[in-house]
């Protein structure tokens, strides 16, 4: 089998696994916090986390086929292992981004829900 080959299939492996571990804690692990932005609700909570998930799939593994063909050639395992550390490396920051990115909008959500101070402290009045 040809180096290019065998390096399209250890990248498209190691995405893969490495999208579907990413995703999976994503939304294992961020469940309480949309629970907070959604005020306890949990089949809201439950229905959106599932949605974030999706998207997040679906927009990772476009990525990863988008950048899947290179038209360097590859005829080494020195050649191999440099085109798979950029690629990986770019799947990498590529995944961190979109986390950002979901958490920021998160937190946005969340501080628009937190009831100021003036109103907690109006309502300890009454």
């Amino acid at each position: 089998m040809e180096f290019k080959v065998i390096t399209y299939l250890i990248y498209i492996v190691i995405s893969l696994i490495l999208t579907a571990w990413v995703g999976n804690t994503l939304h294992k692990h961020g469940r309480t916090f949309l629970l907070d932005i959604f005020r306890q609700d949990a089949v809201l909570t439950d229905s959106i986390n599932k949605l974030l998930l999706i998207g997040f799939y679906l927009i990772n593994f476009g990525y990863i086929l988008h950048n899947l063909i290179t038209k360097k050639s590859i005829d080494n395992g020195v050649e191999m292992i440099e085109h798979l550390s950029t690629e990986i490396g770019i799947i990498v920051i590529v995944l961190g981004v979109i986390h950002l990115v979901n958490i920021t909008i998160l937190l946005r959500m969340r501080s628009r829900v937190i009831t100021p101070k003036q109103t907690f402290q109006s309502s300890l009045k009454s």
